[in-house]
């Protein structure tokens, strides 16, 4: 029963991961705009929060690897781990120093991921609220 009741903040709170890696990734591309030869990278968040909820845990793709004797690839990933896969953002415009960071693109999806974030977290805040008042009997 308690299970039920937590069902929803569980899913809201593996959002919070996969969006505050992605704003760290995001952020990581604005710092680097100037750097010649960076790559943009990004978070494709629905992969990455299908990954989280360990619904293709058997696929042999999710470990990054399509046959037993394969070595796996080992990924770079802040809160995610190994479940975080980094893809490359395709570039719009090429730059002379080989910078893939287009910082109006970054920008627009800085302030987006943000405000998803923010929704995510006023949700998670309210459906305790209101177990809590449930709780309570009010």
């Amino acid at each position: 029963m308690f299970s039920q009741l937590t069902e929803a903040i569980d899913f809201h709170g593996k959002a919070l991961v996969v969006r505050a890696e992605r704003q760290r990734v995001i952020a990581s591309n604005i710092a680097n705009a100037d750097t010649p030869g960076y790559a943009a990278r990004d978070l494709n968040f629905k992969d990455n929060m299908t990954r989280a909820l360990g619904q293709d845990a058997a696929l042999p793709a999710a470990q990054g690897t399509t046959n037993q004797r394969h070595i796996p690839l080992a990924t770079r990933g802040g809160e995610l781990g190994a479940a975080s896969r980094l893809g490359y953002t395709v570039q719009a415009q090429p730059a002379m120093d080989n910078n893939s960071v287009d910082l109006n693109h970054e920008r627009g999806n800085f302030v987006d991921n943000a405000v998803r974030y923010e929704s995510t977290l006023r949700f998670i805040n309210s459906h305790a609220k209101t177990i809590l008042s449930a709780i309570q009997g009010q």
